[in-house]
């Protein structure tokens, strides 16, 4: 992530403030418009605070400090005794954040990224990889079960309807449950069939709902993910921040999307770096999603035995069949 993109995000969380800080009082005008009677209580906290203050600074004597916090206290619960009778929310004239983890800053305890601050990461590299766009189509609210045919497939007991059916069930419970998965259950999935049968859309559609579920994800391409790495392996001195930075997410974010498997070409370095991607993930609980066009013996044939064990010990395995979607 370069200086400017940072800048960016920076300039937003305080724009994000600033707007709160708008709608609150907003929020606090419209409430003393229509309640004279809570304006007056507001007033009257305001003006005892300052007391208390000056009291607290100067050399009022104890008991008297605890007059006027006995009073601020009785202010306090008539006033909101008031917003209960006229069916006022409690937090109503309170600031509201966008995320109550860093109260909009885009940093917790010790200058530590929030998990919000690191997803504008990952969304401002969505944002120049376009996959912004894609997500606008690619999404359940345009999944279509009626594409895949009733009729049973010869060599398979259910329909390509069925199979696709249960697949999105899996599906469901998979994003409901993303963050509570332990280390010793499969918490990773890999789709497989030929062209054309809904892979890529399905990727797609568990992105966005991962992400709007507050988690990072990075969706790559076979072969887009292995330039990312060769870039960074071989040509370490011409990289920009944005090509470190996408290499990292490679291994930090909480699901890697790996799409179309077995587009690339395939070399020793290849079946090395996929392998060592997976298993590092896998150690680190982080979660994969793979989508390809090859069964697994294929899978072993191409990126070794290792790579295959890998996936067979720690994958639920899902296969698209049927006819080719696009050709309807």
């Amino acid at each position: 992530m370069n200086e400017q993109n940072l800048r960016s995000i920076l300039t937003e969380y305080q724009k994000t403030r600033q707007r709160n800080k708008n709608l609150l009082e907003e929020r606090i005008n419209e409430i003393h418009e229509r309640f004279p009677e809570i304006k007056k209580l507001s007033d009257q906290i305001r003006d005892n605070g300052i007391k208390m203050a000056k009291a607290a600074l100067g050399s009022t004597s104890n008991e008297e400090l605890e007059k006027l916090s006995d009073y601020q206290e009785k202010l306090i619960y008539q006033k909101n005794r008031s917003l209960e009778e006229n069916n006022i929310p409690s937090d109503y004239l309170k600031l509201k954040y966008d995320c109550d983890i860093c109260k909009d800053t885009g940093f917790v305890e010790s200058g530590v990224q929030c998990k919000c601050f690191k997803q504008k990461i990952i969304n401002s590299l969505y944002r120049m990889s376009n996959l912004e766009k894609i997500l606008e189509k690619d999404n359940f609210s345009n999944f279509n079960l009626d594409l895949y045919p009733d009729e049973i497939v010869e060599g398979y007991d259910k329909s390509p309807k069925e199979n696709m059916r249960d697949i999105i069930m899996d599906v469901y419970h998979y994003i409901q449950n993303f963050g509570t998965y332990s280390s010793d259950e499969k918490n990773n999935l890999l789709f497989w069939g030929k062209p054309g049968l809904g892979k890529t859309f399905l990727c797609s559609c568990i992105a966005k709902d991962i992400l709007n579920n507050g988690y990072t994800v990075i969706y790559q391409t076979s072969f887009n993910l292995m330039e990312i790495i060769e870039k960074y392996k071989f040509h370490r001195n011409d990289c920009t921040s944005d090509d470190m930075e996408n290499f990292r997410n490679l291994f930090e974010c909480d699901l890697l999307i790996i799409d179309d498997l077995g587009t690339e070409l395939v070399n020793s370095f290849i079946t090395s770096e996929l392998f060592n991607i997976i298993n590092d993930r896998l150690n680190a609980n982080k979660k994969i999603i793979i989508s390809t066009n090859l069964n697994p013996p294929q899978i072993g044939r191409e990126y070794t035995d290792r790579v295959l064990s890998r996936i067979i010990g720690n994958f639920k395995i899902y296969e698209f069949y049927g006819n080719d979607l696009r050709l309807k």
